[in-house]
């Protein structure tokens, strides 16, 4: 047991601390950390986990907070929800007839829709941080960049599906995507040619806000792994960061 502590502990330094300019910079910073674990500096197997756990929920914390902020999909480019592929595609044609406007606000409370229901997601993180063992830790620090991520979503996924459609389908009304879908529809229908809008709103709006919250964590999960900044708190920077010398 102690020697997989041992093993751990020095995936963590490899893993989690900054990439040195050279190999032999980094592979020096190894042994070096290696004589402090044997002269009895290792950390303990709930140690780490204890990081792991406090970098979560750190990391999902503030995933959660900025995506729930105003426009914290409508205007972040790597979460922005488009508008669906049967509009993209009548999109320039509908833009010609005057219903550019339409469209716009039909974009708009789509994304408006998923802010209001990301909060839902929050506890469930939090659930999912306190059932990790010490085997999904291994598996997380162990793991690719995202692997955190991974976790979450095969976690919660559905779970959080299952939360948020409900919660998008009110926030739609009171933002007017039910409406401006409604209006749109019935505009396209009166051109000739085109055919009726048909496809499940509140799915689709439920799984690309879904998509954008597991980007966000991973982005923050890429943080804690890659920038010592990231690492807020004494046990982040213990766990995460490099043996002192």
């Amino acid at each position: 047991m102690k020697g997989a502590r041992l093993l751990l502990t020095l995936l963590i330094m490899g893993l989690f601390a900054p990439q040195p300019h050279s190999a032999y910079a980094g592979l020096g910073d190894i042994l070096k950390g290696f004589g402090h674990i044997l002269k009895g500096q290792e950390l303990s197997e709930n140690r780490i986990i204890e990081g792991l756990k406090e970098a979560l929920q750190i990391g999902t914390t503030k995933a959660v907070r900025e995506v729930s902020l105003p426009d914290g999909y409508f205007k972040n480019p790597r979460i922005h929800i488009p508008l669906p592929e049967q509009v993209q595609k009548i999109e320039k044609l509908l833009r010609t007839v005057g219903l550019g406007a339409k469209v716009d606000a039909f974009e708009l409370s789509m994304n408006r829709a998923a802010e209001r229901a990301a909060p839902e997601a929050k506890s469930l993180f939090i659930d999912a941080i306190k059932q990790m063992t010490f085997s999904d830790a291994r598996t997380i620090l162990q793991g690719r960049e995202n692997e955190a991520t991974l976790y979450f979503e095969d976690k919660t996924r559905d779970r959080l599906y299952e939360l948020f459609e409900p919660v998008v389908h009110n926030a739609m009304s009171d933002v007017g995507v039910t409406r401006s879908y409604q209006e749109l529809d019935a505009k396209v229908r009166t051109i000739p040619f085109t055919e009726k809008l048909s496809f499940d709103l509140d799915d689709y709006v439920t799984n690309k806000g879904l998509d954008g919250l597991f980007f966000m964590v991973a982005e923050e999960e890429r943080k804690i792994r890659e920038d010592p900044a990231a690492r807020v708190t004494d046990l982040l920077k213990e766990v995460f960061g490099r043996a002192s010398p």
